[in-house]
């Protein structure tokens, strides 16, 4: 977190040396005064709140309609080769838990179900869902919300109030999931 020069020189104004213009360490002992560090610890707080809800915009409302979300999450299509590189990079993450045709990467989960041919087993508005928020198909899947800020476990704090992936990147991943109509690579 940077702090301009004139927050630091308000906030311990007895470090800040006005002729050089930098930190100096402390010659005596300051007291501490209840306000002070009531301002510092809520300008703290502040800076950090808005640091961590600025990457990812505001969640698009759905509607869930017989197990799944009929309608996209965006205006534009989805984008195959974005979903690929999605789904087998860090940000989806898919080949950790599910085994998938993309031979060049060594490592398959086993965890989740195999996801060769999965573009011929359900629609998109079925993988929407499961990507957004698996637990309303099945309350005991293990696979994370890809799409949900709210009622989630162990999120890490920068992390709160934001998906893990954004409204587009779902539709990539549904578009390329849905080229998965082959059910032996």
């Amino acid at each position: 977190m940077r702090v301009s020069r004139n927050l630091r020189k308000l906030l311990v104004p007895w470090l800040f040396n006005e002729s050089s213009a930098q930190f100096t360490t402390p010659t005596t002992k300051r007291q501490w005064h209840r306000p002070e560090v009531a301002a510092i610890c809520l300008i703290s707080l502040l800076a950090i709140q808005t640091s961590t809800g600025e990457a990812k915009s505001e969640l698009v409302t759905y509607s869930v309609v017989d197990n799944m979300i009929p309608a996209s999450l965006t205006d534009q299509p989805g984008d195959p080769k974005r979903g690929r590189e999605i789904a087998a990079g860090r940000d989806g993450n898919c080949l950790a838990c599910h085994r998938m045709p993309i031979p060049e990467e060594q490592f398959h989960g086993d965890l989740g179900p195999d996801l060769v041919g999965v573009g011929s087993r359900f629609s998109e508005g079925e993988l929407r869902i499961r990507l957004v928020d698996p637990k309303l198909v099945n309350p005991d899947t293990i696979m994370p919300a890809f799409y949900k800020v709210s009622d989630l476990r162990r999120v890490t704090r920068r992390y709160l109030g934001q998906p893990i992936l954004g409204a587009q990147e779902i539709e990539d991943v549904v578009a390329y999931l849905k080229t998965l109509t082959q059910l032996d690579p």
